[in-house]
């Protein structure tokens, strides 16, 4: 199980008004178990980018990476950490 340390968010400007719905980016920082597959000795974080339309979040996009190097890391989360990913992410949105 991932557990989200700390992170950042920033709202995603649309200036030409295409996109339905409001994005945000996330950086989240990630306390990986060294057994873990997505373990890597400089820390992971996630960057997400999140859609919101009528109550609903919902993932657009992310990449893990290496948290010191910012290098984009060739794993996927599964299931149950995408979820928990949405959860903390409609939790930890701005006013």
């Amino acid at each position: 199980m991932l557990t989200f340390t700390s992170y950042t968010v920033e709202n995603v400007r649309d200036p030409f008004g295409i996109l339905s719905g409001k994005r945000y980016e996330f950086v989240i920082n990630l306390d990986v178990p060294e057994d873990d597959e997505l373990y890597v000795e400089n820390g992971v974080s996630a960057r997400v980018i999140v859609k919101v339309e009528e109550e609903q979040t919902s993932i657009v996009s992310y990449d893990l990476q290496e948290t010191s190097s910012g290098k984009v890391l060739d794993f996927d989360m599964e299931e149950d950490e995408e979820a928990a990913l949405v959860l903390f992410c409609s939790e930890h949105l701005p006013e």
